[in-house]
């Protein structure tokens, strides 16, 4: 036997010594009683460990990824529900100096591994959604494919270090090296269309691309053609800052530029920005210096329309006074905000522009600064922040997401705020920014955001765009709180409070298809009568949706199977491109493309899309639709609905959601779980 085979024999038994140290280790585990299993999870990670050190150790930890989650490794953390994991979160995770901190991480990307190759049929997650979390996962982490562990690292992590990389190597190979960037692109285009607010992670994503086509020695093949643009957006989008010279040099180029090279950059600033949805840190530096040039320049530099640059110049004194406050390198993002606010022409509203005044001077508690800074760091300003945040949710009000968080009754209150009454969102923002409090009122009676109890989220929220990061706790607690004052009333609460909670246009009459109680589907003719009756154009007197509306849904995964509750709102209802009737709505969940089975698959582009609404079918939106509000006085014809259009809409509730709560006989359901009272999420 040669020495070669010699070690390779030794390391294949050593790897199979510990694989039966690991099986044994989780029939522990798995056999244990709730109470001592954390006594039993060491013996677990320890050996996972050392599996992972080993070479082909991540194979065989991926082979085991089912029986590892079933014997309960996550329970009782973060990585429980795979659903709510954030991919920018991995890298503090693996570079932890904590072993089990190291090994849980890798053991959750190793199942979701196991998820997307469909080896393991999860019951939280589908392999789509797994594949794109961990498309992800390697754009962010593609450093850790080709390079050493850093002095830190090393100092740090020790040999702990070496096995992101295993890991890492491992995912690109499952993966496909070739397919990483191009998915990766084409997964950053989908985000983008949706014109989210937050887009660090995207631009995070960017910047490793932007590296790895830069490094020679990483071979992308053909792959990775489709960044330039992408690229070119945030670190170059003209000829001037092109070769990303930094701020201070492209600063004392503008200063012998002439109206004509001027003209040139703003152009091309403004088409990459609204090309892409992402601002480069060069735009503000442009804005900025545009002042003191030309307002005409500073219009072309923000891409504005006749509707947009008559606004700027009506409220001229006002914009200058919001780029300069607000428009930083930093900021970048509020050039798009504050663009599209101005397209959106409500400063055209009488209470708008004091509003807007009243927070240029809005001193901020301490709190509030604090929070402001542990999130987003002290490059900027905590005021300067916060007035970034107010122009993108007044420009993008549909752009506001939730989080990692429950918290999706709030986002959708800012979100419906800011696209419905933008000076009442202004106003929110000053009374928790500036007093650390927001009362508003249930039936009359005031509700203290400092004086009610918790709310659904059990932790303070932090992954939030700037506006949200201050005013979702408060709106949280009163939320809950509204809640509760409805303990004891007979049917769902969502009833009284959603009107009260988003404002009066909220219609008061409302309809649930689920016993509260039971859970059982109930009314179901009725409930869907009444809903083509209020929304559907062929029914209501083809009177378009005047004020958005809350609605709540029943989702599911790509299988069809029931996943939750959750609060979205209903916009509009209208023809598509291919002359079929839709329903667009806003969902808070950060990115609402989802496949949620039986062929209902969320648009969110080509079917007459705005930016940051998903689309579907009418049919299939009322396939999942379990609660709507609507105005009792202005019902269509009930009777004018036909039977096949209702049973098309329930083959798709009997073939999801409602398989469990609908006999094939008839309308009666079997006992199912029901609908929490509060919250949707």
């Amino acid at each position: 036997m040669t020495t070669e085979n010699a070690s390779s024999f030794s390391e294949d038994e050593k790897l199979n010594l510990l694989v039966e140290k690991l099986l044994d280790a989780i029939d522990l585990l798995d056999k244990a009683p709730a109470f001592s299993k954390p006594a039993k999870l060491p013996r677990v990670l320890d050996t996972a460990r050392r599996i992972l050190l080993q070479p082909g150790g991540c194979a065989i930890l991926e082979s085991h990824a089912a029986t590892l989650e079933n014997a309960g490794v996550f329970e009782g953390s973060d990585w429980a529900s795979p659903q709510f994991l954030v991919p920018s979160l991995t890298t503090y995770a693996l570079q932890s100096a904590d072993a089990n901190m190291v090994v849980i991480e890798a053991l959750s990307e190793l199942r979701l591994l196991a998820v997307a190759k469909g080896h393991y049929i999860h019951p939280g997650i589908s392999a789509e959604f797994a594949h794109h979390y961990l498309t992800q996962v390697m754009a962010i982490n593609l450093w850790q494919l080709f390079s050493a562990p850093s002095e830190a690292e090393r100092e740090t992590q020790g040999r702990l270090a070496l096995i992101s990389r295993q890991l890492f190597q491992h995912l690109a190979e499952r993966i496909g090296y070739e397919h990483i960037v191009d998915q990766l692109i084409d997964e950053i285009w989908r985000i983008l269309k949706q014109r989210p607010i937050q887009v660090d992670p995207i631009k995070q994503m960017i910047t490793q691309i932007a590296l790895c086509q830069a490094n020679p020695e990483i071979d992308l093949g053909s792959s990775g053609q489709g960044a330039a643009r992408l690229v070119s957006s945030v670190y170059g989008p003209t000829q001037a800052c092109q070769e990303d010279p930094g701020v201070d040099i492209y600063r004392q180029r503008l200063e012998s530029m002439d109206n004509a090279a001027l003209q040139a950059e703003a152009t091309g600033f403004a088409r990459a920005m609204h090309d892409t949805g992402l601002v480069s840190p060069y735009h503000p530096v442009l804005i900025r210096h545009l002042l003191d040039v030309s307002d005409y320049l500073v219009a072309e530099a923000l891409g504005l329309s006749s509707t947009g640059r008559d606004c700027l110049l009506c409220y001229r004194e006002l914009v200058h006074a919001l780029i300069r406050g607000g428009v930083y390198p930093a900021t970048c993002q509020s050039v798009y905000g504050l663009a599209l606010m101005l397209e959106r022409g409500i400063l055209y509203q009488s209470p708008v522009a004091p509003a807007l005044w009243r927070q240029l001077g809005l001193t901020l508690t301490e709190w509030s600064e604090t929070r402001l800074n542990i999130a987003y760091g002290t490059s900027a300003s905590a005021k300067a922040r916060l007035l970034e945040g107010v122009l993108c949710m007044l420009g993008l009000p549909l752009g506001v997401g939730q989080g990692n968080n429950p918290t999706c009754q709030s986002a959708r209150a800012l979100s419906m705020w800011a696209y419905n009454d933008p000076d009442y969102m202004l106003q929110m923002v000053a009374w928790a920014a500036r007093d650390d409090e927001i009362v508003m009122h249930f039936e009359g009676q005031p509700i203290s955001s400092v004086q009610s109890q918790s709310g659904v989220a059990t932790e303070l929220p932090m992954d939030l765009d700037a506006v949200s990061l201050i005013v979702v706790p408060h709106l949280d607690r009163i939320y809950a709180e509204m809640g509760r004052r409805c303990i004891g009333r007979e049917g769902d609460p969502h009833r009284w409070v959603n009107p009260e909670f988003h404002g009066w246009w909220a219609g008061r009459g409302f309809r649930i298809n689920v016993d509260v109680v039971s859970g059982q589907l109930m009314d179901v003719d009725d409930f869907l009568r009444h809903f083509y009756a209020s929304y559907h154009p062929y029914y209501n007197g083809n009177q378009p949706l005047i004020h958005p509306q809350p609605a709540g849904i029943a989702v599911t995964d790509s299988a069809a199977r029931f996943i939750g509750w959750h609060a979205i709102t209903i916009l509009r209802a209208s023809l598509g491109p291919n002359e079929q009737m839709r329903i667009y709505f806003y969902n808070p969940n950060n990115d609402s493309g989802q496949n949620w089975g039986d062929g209902v698959v969320v648009s969110t582009s080509g079917h007459g899309e705005r930016f940051g609404e998903a689309s579907l079918p009418f049919e299939q939106f009322a396939s999942r639709l379990y609660i709507y509000h609507f105005d009792p006085l202005e019902r269509g014809e009930l009777a004018n609905v036909t039977d096949a259009e209702l049973e098309t809409v329930k083959g798709h509730l009997a073939r999801s959601w409602g398989a469990d709560r609908l006999p094939p006989t008839g309308l009666q359901a079997e006992e199912g779980g029901a609908p929490p009272e509060l919250p949707q999420t």
